[in-house]
């Protein structure tokens, strides 16, 4: 490792659905956040890993804050705001195409909290007219002092080496603490189960709320190194989980379909997944049901 190495942690925060995902994947470069349009996908902290020769940024991908309706909402919440002020930077990223909205104030209020630098990226540039990128900017910087502000696309890549270069530049010298192949610290168990839960979203569309989550019952290795997975899809109504089966099971066997791809390119290995749909009504305000769930506010 060289003189001068830097090394920190960063939270990117937002509201749901501002492409924090997409931004960390892109960084990433693979797949470990999952994305969907509809809005808290992230439930857990994600942490990313980029290894670079001069330095090592782990990002962490929060659960978008919003203000909670059940008590899913309160842990995912909690969890992001405690992030705050274990990390060294904050990016605070908002959708161009949305612009300004009262759950953006209702994170500004909790930054004025924050004593770390706080950036704000204006994500989905792309999707803008240049002209409008200008009064925007001035919006937000009437609301808060930020760093510097940093107009990309996450999805596109415009300008990402950019905000990088910024981030390294404001980093504290440091160890390098994961080693330069890891990405992640997340066990493999937990993305897979996640990517399970992106394609369960994906192709049910708005019939399914984001009411469900996934557990893995068993995870095997056999013969020829194929990996079997057995899955469960956990929902709150038996009307939805007769969305999630489908006729004739049809939804289920094109959500293990499509996972399949995904979790073998992860795992680079053949792989058998079962998938099974239980009902847990009304699962996200049960504690005890939380917590089995892995969901266990009292860790952070």
């Amino acid at each position: 490792m060289q003189n001068n190495y830097k090394s920190g942690f960063i939270a990117i925060i937002g509201r749901p659905n501002v492409g924090k995902s997409t931004f960390m994947n892109r960084v990433i470069g693979q797949k470990i956040a999952i994305m969907s349009d509809k809005p808290q996908t992230t439930r857990n902290k994600i942490q990313g890993v980029l290894t670079q020769d001069d330095a090592q940024i782990v990002f962490i991908d929060t659960p978008g804050i919003h203000k909670p309706k059940h008590r899913l909402g309160d842990f995912m919440v909690k969890v992001a705001e405690n992030t705050l002020n274990e990390v060294d930077a904050v990016i605070f990223m908002i959708n161009a195409k949305e612009g300004y909205g009262k759950g953006d104030q209702y994170i500004l209020d909790r930054l004025q909290q924050v004593k770390r630098p706080v950036f704000l990226i204006i994500n989905k540039i792309d999707l803008i007219h240049p002209d409008d990128l200008f009064p925007l900017i001035e919006k937000y910087k009437d609301k808060y002092d930020f760093e510097e502000v940093i107009p990309i696309s996450a999805l596109q890549g415009n300008n990402v080496t950019r905000l990088l270069d910024v981030i390294k530049s404001h980093l504290p010298e440091g160890p390098q603490y994961y080693p330069e192949d890891q990405i992640t610290d997340h066990p493999e168990r937990f993305i897979i189960s996640e990517l399970i839960r992106e394609k369960a979203l994906l192709l049910t569309r708005e019939e399914v709320p984001h009411s469900i989550a996934v557990v893995l019952e068993n995870i095997e290795t056999r013969e020829s190194n194929a990996v079997f997975i057995q899955g469960t899809i956990i929902t709150e109504r038996k009307t939805q989980k007769g969305i999630l089966i489908g006729k004739q099971g049809s939804m289920l066997k094109n959500i293990g379909k499509n996972a399949r791809k995904d979790i073998e390119a992860l795992l680079g290995s053949k792989v058998y997944l079962e998938l099974w749909v239980k009902v847990k009504k009304d699962w996200r305000n049960k504690q005890s049901q939380l917590h089995e769930l892995g969901f266990r506010s009292d860790e952070y």
